[in-house]
């Protein structure tokens, strides 16, 4: 699940977004990864909650597209299905898209 708020921040707007993957998510660590942090695959780790749950919130600037993935254990990437878009890769596979512009409205089917 994705939720963002709009957050004032060392005196400007940004984008607070929190990640959570639920309890059911068999991994030693994971890791957000994506043109955020450069592509660093272990700078963003979750926290495995005692509920079990998997979270992260990170700041993000207003008005931009950020793609990213999650990564399992060095090796898993897996999907979001509450990204705001998708992105295709050169990979063979899909980036997942966070919008954090306060006028953004997702479609939903």
């Amino acid at each position: 699940m994705i939720h963002k708020i709009f957050v004032v921040a060392d005196g400007k707007l940004c984008a607070r977004v929190d990640f959570t993957l639920p309890e059911h998510t068999w991994a030693g660590a994971i890791y957000l990864v994506g043109d955020f942090n450069a592509w660093h695959r272990t700078s963003h780790p979750f926290r495995h909650e005692s509920d079990g749950r998997w979270t992260i919130s990170v700041d993000l600037e207003v008005g931009r597209a950020y793609q990213f993935r999650y990564l399992i254990d060095d090796r898993d990437w897996i999907n979001d299905s509450q990204a705001d878009a998708y992105v295709y890769n050169p990979y063979g596979s899909n980036n997942f898209v966070v919008v954090t512009d306060p006028q953004f409205k997702q479609y939903r089917q």
